[in-house]
């Protein structure tokens, strides 16, 4: 086992309150996904099935994201020196795969009642998707505080807010079938949400994606970074540096500088870290050299 300071530096940011509007949130959206497919069966709508399709995937985002979080405070080991914690931006990657695969069976689906509408009832596909609308709400209320900071919490977000705009879709649908009897309205509206999850996959694909390549984070320059370090007093050059994100909230920097005087190590080493931490990065690995040791 690594020593206690390590098991506290890595763990995953992660608080109770943001917990508790996971487990609410997933449980709205089990509830109105059961509601919602039992819906499709009995209308015989498409537009409902996408829309319980999404709130599935959800749901399943949601759990995802509460188990990744959970298990990311397990303490770094001598094995993971970093832990647990890039689990969660794999399960945003894995939800990202899952909900791309559902669009592309919805526009499938979608092609096939295109050639051959089948019988809609549009009063309850309103009266379920209502239901839906407003249990979608009260999920993106639920998760809105505090999704602009963890990747996990976001792509929950990102999925809730898909299914809110899912059941106005729904909702549409419904009002054409009934006021006017034109049933491709609903595998049209279909493909309209299938687009709206296709969005949200891709973001979270992209986002966990670059994570996972350790790219340099999208609100930090490495431009930036290089120059606050190169002016630090005493440091000759900076080379080799590099700028990651570990997991969200937990950004990483580690580089070379030269430093010809080593009584200024001790003093460069404080202040960089400083200058780091007012970039938001948070674990910083520096290698002082009189000398360049490598290109």
């Amino acid at each position: 086992m690594l020593p206690a300071e390590a098991h506290c530096t890595y763990r995953a940011p992660l608080n109770s309150d943001t917990r508790r509007r996971l487990l609410l949130a997933f449980a709205i959206t089990l509830v109105v996904m059961v509601v919602e497919l039992v819906g499709s069966s009995l209308s015989g709508s498409l537009a409902l099935l996408a829309d319980a399709g999404h709130m599935l995937a959800d749901a399943a985002a949601l759990a995802v994201a509460l188990f990744a979080a959970w298990i990311a405070q397990r303490p770094a080991t001598a094995q993971r020196s970093f832990g647990f914690m890039r689990l969660e931006v794999f399960a945003a990657l894995v939800n990202g795969a899952v909900l791309i695969v559902i669009a592309i069976g919805i526009a499938v689906e979608a092609w096939r009642r295109l050639h051959a509408p089948p019988a809609v009832n549009g009063a309850l596909l309103i009266g379920v998707a209502a239901v839906g609308l407003l249990a979608n709400v009260a999920a993106v209320a639920i998760l809105h505080r505090g999704h602009e900071h963890s990747l996990n919490q976001r792509g929950a977000y990102l999925h809730v807010m898909g299914d809110l705009l899912g059941s106005i879709g729904a909702l549409a649908a419904g009002a054409i079938v009934l006021a006017f009897g034109w049933t491709p309205a609903d595998p049209l509206i279909s493909v309209l949400i299938g687009a709206l999850i296709l969005v949200s996959a891709w973001r979270l694909v992209k986002e966990s994606t670059d994570v996972l390549l350790e790219a340099t984070p999208p609100h930090i320059a490495l431009s930036d970074v290089h120059e606050r370090i190169a002016s630090v007093p005493g440091v000759d050059s900076v080379h080799d540096l590099h700028l990651w994100t570990v997991t969200s909230g937990v950004v990483a920097m580690s580089g070379h500088l030269v430093v010809k005087n080593p009584t200024d190590n001790q003093p460069v080493l404080q202040e960089v870290q400083g200058r780091m931490r007012a970039l938001g990065i948070a674990h910083v690995t520096v290698q002082v050299e009189r000398e360049p040791t490598c290109d």
